[in-house]
């Protein structure tokens, strides 16, 4: 890639973080006490770009190890070139995953930094659609007692966001009874939402389905059976009670991956997630197949990131606030945007995504 006179990367720089939780966090699948997050930080062009991912420290050793090569002394201004080297890189190390991550929060930064050097607030870059993007509190652990989870989620509503979620499936005997009782702690405007990461089976799933609806009036099951069960998903579309959403596609990592789910009609809403697709350049990939087959998009986690590209999203439906990124974000990050009346909106008068790493406090949290 011939250089010239233009402004080019100068240095890459990848940290790994790890931020204990504020309480014991699991899912449908999964138990967690940490949340990672792998910062990348570029120069070049007189300014600094910005990137994120929340990852393992592994995905750090691929951007030293893989992207840095690729990246430092090319043109800021060729993303679309860097996406298609960094992915070719990544080939036989892995792509899907960590390297779809290190991807992702590398064409982050260097979005960020494309923007502050144009001295442009990044959502102009991305070219908006919308001035905000629409908001749903997220959390809701299995691991949280009653009283935690009905606590968390009437404060959402509290908040005025107009949707919250939960999640489902590590004890799916008591899981209507926690639906019902999330249900009544947020009253009957706000929208119920239940993630069952892959949790249950087929006909389980089906069943819970009905009960939900009925119960609670649960209006969206996201991943009710494993994401890579494209024909499950298809069925809890097809037979699922009447006005609840199937969605799924927090895992997709390439453009190849959304068409298979969208073709294979597995979901009412196609989710993607910015810092595992392959950053802002992947993600606005995401959001027009989405666009293309006339289904609604929506942004898993991430919410300061995608307040940004979430903007830019043809079919937005809404954004993830998920309790585990806005803590991490706020402990890591100077900027960070705050939601009002259910909404988040980029600061314009800022450039780039106006964020800044919190050096001296994130220090205490580097592995």
């Amino acid at each position: 890639m011939a250089t010239g006179s233009v402004e080019t990367v100068q240095s890459l720089r990848a940290a790994a973080y790890a931020i204990p939780t504020d309480r014991p966090e699991s899912d449908g699948t999964l138990e967690w006490s940490h949340t990672g997050v792998v910062v990348v930080t570029l120069e070049g062009g007189g300014a600094s770009g910005l990137g994120w991912t929340y990852g393992s420290g592994a995905v750090a050793g691929l951007v030293d190890s893989v992207l840095k090569p690729v990246v430092v002394g090319q043109p800021v201004l060729a993303r679309g070139e860097l996406w298609n080297r960094m992915s070719a890189a990544l080939r036989n190390a892995g792509l899907p995953g960590a390297g779809a991550m290190a991807l992702s929060a590398v064409d982050i930064a260097l979005w960020d930094l494309q923007a502050r050097m144009l001295q442009l607030p990044l959502v102009d870059l991305l070219g908006p659609a919308r001035p905000a993007v629409e908001l749903y509190g997220s959390g809701g652990f299995t691991s949280y007692t009653e009283a935690e989870l009905t606590e968390q989620l009437s404060g959402w509503a509290r908040m005025g966001l107009r949707s919250v979620k939960m999640k489902v499936g590590r004890h799916p005997d008591a899981d209507r009874h926690r639906v019902l009782a999330a249900r009544r702690a947020i009253g009957p405007a706000t929208a119920l939402m239940v993630d069952g990461n892959g949790a249950y089976e087929r006909k389980q799933a089906l069943r819970l389905a009905e009960a939900f609806a009925q119960d609670a009036g649960v209006c969206w099951f996201e991943e009710p059976v494993s994401s890579e069960d494209l024909g499950g998903l298809r069925l809890l579309r097809d037979r699922g009670p009447a006005g609840m959403d199937i969605a799924a596609g927090e895992y997709g990592h390439s453009p190849a991956y959304f068409r298979a789910m969208l073709e294979a009609g597995a979901v009412d809403c196609l989710q993607a997630d910015a810092t595992r697709c392959g950053g802002f350049t992947g993600f606005l990939k995401a959001a027009g197949l989405a666009e293309a087959w006339g289904i609604p998009f929506s942004a898993h986690c991430a919410p300061q990131l995608h307040a940004q590209a979430g903007c830019a999203a043809p079919k937005l439906r809404h954004v993830e606030y998920f309790h585990d990124h806005v803590r991490a974000d706020r402990l890591l990050f100077a900027g960070v945007l705050e939601p009002r009346e259910g909404r988040l909106a980029p600061d314009r008068a800022r450039p780039g995504h106006g964020l800044a790493l919190k050096e001296a406090d994130a220090a205490r949290y580097r592995l």
